[in-house]
């Protein structure tokens, strides 16, 4: 059976996610490999070494192996990742042609990108990207991302035989933003592994976290970074009616700005007088999110963009409704007052209003965690993997998309 190269440089399948730079695409890549590696292409995940006592390769399960690449110094923070960029494609490559399995390469992230872009002409096998975030559409968001990235993203798009969306709105994204070819994009939306992530007993999952059965609860998951927005879901607990409601944080700081936003996050508890309100506890195993989803009330996702948005639909998928952001892939996730409430534009006010509407309605919250539910449903990781299998295989018989490297 042909195999598949995956290229996740910045980040490990094996790291959990919430801390430092892991979050969805961790699980994503993870849960997406196993799926196709389970249907018989075995897979090779390229991630750069990112600590000297790492082994060169980890067997994750059948068909699903993690090959850690010698590329700089193993502590580098992520900006400076794109020096050696070069010198990670070259180790991938090597050791493409000395497995000799592979016959296409999936890259996960921009700089992930620009690696398999070099492999795919060192070697001439086809290259499928996933960008999970793309700088233009983080710029219009209040982001701006170096020029560097903006150019590295437009030469690989021209150059990919494929380019897999996360959603609709990400496709229309690529297309408007970078001018793809949309005949060569395609929609595989991620999934949910719905063995952990289910409805549950609220009151029991809060027991088990050691939370009070009685009052709102409300959550968020995620890197603590200006993009997701825990500042929001702060100030809009803060302006919220009910008076004792709680948020309880679930991530870690990161990026450059991470613990500085973090810091700010901190302040702004102490200056609405949220001490007893709000609670932060660190990054926890994937499996064990799906409690804090069933103890709470309502899911809080203020993110500035977000290209899929994989803690909505986990979610969702223990019955728990969303309050998100109107923006990229949450459109599709949350269908406005049927499986959670989208809010425009970042404003706590705003926040704090669908989030009372709400928790003031029991009967609206029932029928939208009902709604979020059997939204959940449709979307299953066997899917997605089935998806991509068919994509690989008309990829791997089919012709080039040919470039110059330096484009």
């Amino acid at each position: 059976m042909a195999g598949l190269a995956v290229i996740s440089m910045h980040t490990s399948p094996l790291a959990q996610p919430g801390s430092g730079d892991s979050g969805g695409m961790n699980v994503y890549v993870r849960e997406l490999v196993a799926s196709v590696a389970q249907a018989g292409i075995p897979c090779d995940v390229y991630v750069r070494r990112w600590s000297d006592d790492l082994p060169e390769i980890v067997e994750v399960e059948p068909g699903f192996r993690v090959v850690h690449i010698a590329a700089g110094p193993p502590r580098l923070r992520k900006e400076a990742l794109p020096e050696v960029v070069d010198t990670f494609a070259a180790g991938v490559a090597a050791h493409i042609e000395t497995a000799g399995t592979a016959a296409a390469i999936h890259a996960n992230y921009w700089l992930s990108a620009v690696a398999g872009h070099a492999v795919k002409h060192a070697l001439d096998l086809p290259l499928v990207c996933t960008f999970h975030t793309l700088a233009r559409v983080k710029a219009e968001t209040g982001d701006p991302e170096p020029q560097r990235r903006i150019d590295a993203e437009t030469a690989v798009i021209r150059c990919s035989d494929a380019i897999l969306a996360n959603s609709v709105e990400e496709a229309a994204q690529l297309e408007r933003f970078y001018g793809a070819d949309p005949s060569r994009i395609e929609i595989v939306a991620p999934g949910v592994d719905h063995a952990f992530f289910s409805p549950g007993d609220r009151c029991g999952a809060r027991r088990a976290l050691a939370l009070e059965c009685d009052g709102p609860l409300l959550v968020f998951v995620g890197r603590i970074q200006p993009l997701k927005g825990l500042d929001v879901a702060i100030e809009a607990l803060a302006r919220s009616r009910h008076r004792t409601a709680r948020l309880v944080v679930v991530g870690g700081a990161s990026g450059v700005e991470g613990d500085e936003h973090e810091a700010h996050c901190r302040a702004l508890v102490e200056r609405f007088g949220l001490g007893g309100r709000v609670e932060f506890r660190p990054p926890q195993p994937h499996h064990l999110l799906s409690s804090y989803y069933r103890a709470a009330d309502l899911c809080v996702v203020p993110s500035r963009s977000e290209s899929f948005g994989l803690v909505a639909l986990e979610a969702a998928a223990c019955g728990t409704p969303v309050v998100a952001s109107s923006v990229g892939g949450l459109l599709t996730l949350v269908d406005h007052e049927r499986t959670g409430m989208l809010v425009e534009g970042r404003d706590p006010a705003a926040f704090a209003a669908a989030i009372d509407r709400v928790l003031d309605d029991p009967a609206m919250a029932t029928r939208l965690a009902t709604g979020a539910r059997d939204l959940a449903a449709r979307y299953r990781w066997s899917t997605s993997a089935a998806r991509f299998r068919r994509i690989h295989g008309d990829l791997v018989v089919g012709a080039r998309v040919s470039c110059a490297v330096g484009s």
